[in-house]
């Protein structure tokens, strides 16, 4: 997990709701949750894939798991299911 919060993370209330998402998907060295912070991040900031800080995974990760995310309409299906739990 990152060393350091930000205020773009998920609470525990929002990734309880989106983990089921992630329950047949192979483990790998980062956690979804950490993936998921860190895209968060950068669309919240503005900030420039390359200049992601290093308390998160390195950007070239974070950029394939957006990409495979979105490209399979998981990005979708997460952000629908966070925003439904805020109505």
């Amino acid at each position: 997990m990152t060393n350091k919060s930000y205020p773009t993370d998920l609470t525990d209330e929002q990734w309880q709701l989106i983990a089921p998402h992630f329950s047949n998907q192979r483990r790998y060295k980062w956690e979804k949750r950490e993936l998921i912070n860190a895209v968060l991040y950068i669309t919240k900031t503005g900030c420039q894939w390359r200049m992601l800080p290093n308390d998160f995974p390195p950007y070239p990760t974070v950029w394939s798991f957006y990409r495979r995310a979105n490209q399979a309409g998981l990005w979708d299906e997460i952000l629908q299911t966070l925003v439904k739990k805020n109505d």
